[in-house]
């Protein structure tokens, strides 16, 4: 049996992905990604975490919303965006999603050995409120749903779109979550009161 490759990565890089420069918003979410899950494995011991069907709330909105995000497919539904920008303008916005990837790195590079993909208490857990969690509770999700709604936005496709926005409910919900976890888990004198000086997602704008 023999393979055509050119057809399988036509496929594979297709899609929004088939122009420049709307392949630099592909290039930049794979070097994130692989990045990402190459220091997967700077973390701290896990103490406890929330159970698997309770994570379902979250995982679930973010995991649609990742297929609906991937320019596979806008490809198989032969999808068209709703708009095309000009080149300076997907610069702009390549930018923007950039600096929303800049930002999780910060965050992650801050919180240290306490990160985790899941949400959990580490040993010798404590309250993080420095640096970009001086800024929002959560910088790692704040990072992310920047770079993806100004990505959906430079894609201009309907599915893109409303991928970001699920991912978008899915990171928000999971913060919500993993407030009310870690306020049981490190007190609500200590995470408790954090909560009440810094905003969750949305930088200065209320506590809430």
């Amino acid at each position: 049996m023999s393979y055509d490759f050119s057809k399988i990565l036509s496929f594979a890089w297709g899609g929004w992905t088939t122009t420049w420069p709307t392949q630099l918003l592909a290039l930049i979410w794979l070097a994130w990604l692989a990045s990402w899950v190459g220091a997967s494995f700077w973390q701290g011991r896990t103490r406890k975490q929330v159970l698997t069907l309770d994570s379902s709330r979250y995982r679930l909105p973010i995991l649609a919303g990742g297929i609906l995000f991937t320019p596979w497919t806008a490809e198989m539904l032969g999808e068209k965006p709703l708009w095309v920008f000009g080149d300076a303008g997907i610069y702009v916005l390549a930018l923007i999603t950039l600096a929303g990837i800049s930002f999780t790195w910060w965050a992650r590079i801050h919180l240290g050995r306490f990160w985790s993909n899941t949400i959990t208490h580490k040993e010798d857990h404590r309250v993080i409120d420095t640096g970009p969690y001086g800024i929002v509770r959560h910088p790692i999700y704040t990072g992310l749903i920047a770079g993806m709604l100004a990505t959906g936005i430079g894609v201009g496709t309907v599915t893109a779109m409303l991928g970001a926005i699920l991912i978008s409910l899915g990171m928000w919900q999971k913060g919500r979550m993993e407030e009310v976890f870690l306020a049981k888990e490190l007190g609500e004198d200590a995470y408790g009161a954090y909560c009440r000086r810094v905003p969750r997602i949305i930088p200065f704008t209320p506590p809430g």
